[in-house]
């Protein structure tokens, strides 16, 4: 059985840092385009970041880039979410999802797999 299980969500003050971990068992993906996306209490899941499967590219959300760094170990089948400069809006369940293919994009239906979430609050 194929599973991803993201782990390292907190309550951490705004300013602070987070890191996240998305471990994943039952098949390796090493060929395949990693993603964390996230949904806020009454909106729409969106993507923050993705990492090709050499992870030579990386892609990150306006609203993340430069505070947030997404990485991979393939050698562990993990992907990791490091957070930093956390804001209030940054609240959300974070999800990781492997893409179908090497090279992702935002698009949700092209990823194949997804984990149950990790809950991130910021706040004072």
């Amino acid at each position: 059985q194929v599973q991803l299980v993201e782990s390292g969500g907190g309550l951490v003050q705004p300013g602070g840092s987070l890191r996240l971990s998305c471990a994943a068992s039952g098949r390796t993906f090493s060929d395949n385009a990693m993603g964390w996306f996230r949904q806020a209490p009454g909106k729409e899941r969106e993507f923050v970041a993705i990492i090709n499967s050499v992870a030579i590219n990386r892609y990150y959300a306006n609203g993340v880039k430069g505070r947030f760094t997404i990485s991979r170990d393939n050698a562990k089948n993990t992907v990791y979410l490091q957070m930093n400069s956390l804001k209030p809006e940054d609240t959300a369940v974070y999800h990781c999802a492997a893409s179908a293919f090497a090279i992702g994009t935002t698009r949700q239906s092209e990823y194949t797999y997804w984990g149950q979430g990790t809950q991130v609050t910021v706040s004072s």
